[in-house]
């Protein structure tokens, strides 16, 4: 994580506890132990960690019961401790703690990378002339992920049965619950994603939720130095990924979560979608291209995460302050998976 992310004051466990668990397992750990909560995220509570020579993150699974493998701590930190040797730069991992006895939840800890998180994907803290060369980076970066052997790193067991693009779409319709048979607007989606879906796929490692505020840049220069935030990761269907990117950022606006969407890009020197995806293709290691089931699915993802984020906002579980609110969006991307139907029909 990095030093430019907002901090609070609001701690959810013991201090003292955790505090002597650095004492006795981390070497050069002298204290005096400082936490600051971060801000920003709907999912799995993170913190910065000071005491050692090297500042540090925490993360871990919020309070509270979840569906079977949601906010699976220790998978990120598998997924970090895999990536660690591979040209993806991410975090270094420290330690992975199963027990609840600490914090109160399993937790992971990592390496604190300095650098830049940009909230708003236009990029107003870089000079115009430079903003190309930013999605550039974000585009070899995604590319690069995917081209990872998914066998020789050890995530092959992330593998499942049954094909990633149907999973997919069964899961984000299971998140709508019964909507899914009896809201026409929900049912048109996963009729239509249904009778689309390709006979075979390609597989690769995907991160799931890859987007400009899910990397941290150098200082000084366009260059990724970690990506951040695995909690959705698996083996699956690449396309998907940067499906996923478009969804978020070029097709969401400022307002809702930081996106592109309704501004002028040409002006602002930041690519369209169609240059974004070509800056991809020009480095990833296929000749597939996004198809519109693609660009469907994931607005529907998308409409699931903050359906999802709405109902734990009801439940009382939900990280962040803003979830209710932010929950909302469900039905904006719903629509737009809708006018992506017509779109592309």
């Amino acid at each position: 994580m990095t030093e430019s992310a907002t901090a609070r004051n609001d701690i959810d466990f013991n201090p003292d506890t955790f505090d002597a668990f650095l004492r006795d397992t981390m070497p050069g750990y002298a204290g005096p132990l400082g936490l600051e909560r971060i801000g920003g995220g709907q999912s799995n509570p993170t913190y910065f960690v000071d005491g050692a020579a090297q500042r540090m993150v925490l993360r871990k699974r919020p309070p509270g019961d979840h569906a079977r493998g949601a906010h699976d701590v220790g998978r990120e930190y598998r997924i970090l401790t895999a990536l660690d040797a591979t040209p993806v730069p991410v975090p270094k991992p420290i330690v992975y703690r199963e027990e609840p006895d600490v914090v109160g939840t399993p937790f992971y800890l990592m390496g604190c990378v300095p650098g830049r998180v940009f909230a708003d994907a236009s990029l107003p803290e870089v000079p115009r002339d430079d903003r190309r060369a930013y999605y550039r980076e974000f585009a070899r970066v995604l590319a690069a992920l995917h081209a990872v052997d998914v066998d020789a790193v050890g995530l092959g067991g992330f593998r499942r049965p049954e094909r990633y693009l149907v999973r997919q779409v069964n899961t984000w319709t299971r998140v709508w619950g019964g909507l899914a048979e009896t809201d026409p607007d929900v049912a048109r989606v996963v009729t239509w994603l249904r009778a689309n879906l390709p006979e075979d796929e390609e597989t690769a490692i995907v991160h799931g939720d890859y987007k400009i505020n899910n990397v941290i840049y150098d200082l000084e220069q366009p260059q990724i130095s970690a990506v951040i935030d695995w909690e959705l990761c698996t083996v699956g269907d690449p396309l998907l990924d940067l499906a996923h990117a478009w969804s978020f950022m070029w097709e969401t606006r400022l307002e809702e979560y930081g996106g592109m969407m309704g501004q002028d890009l040409k002006a602002l020197g930041l690519p369209d979608e169609n240059e974004f995806f070509e800056d991809y293709y020009a480095v990833a290691q296929s000749s597939r291209r996004l198809t519109p089931l693609h660009m469907v699915l994931a607005h529907f993802r998308t409409s699931g995460i903050f359906h999802g984020i709405s109902e734990r906002a009801a439940s009382g579980n939900a990280n962040a302050g803003n979830a209710a609110e932010k929950g909302k969006l469900d039905r904006v991307y719903l629509s737009r998976a809708i006018a992506a139907i017509e779109r592309f029909s």
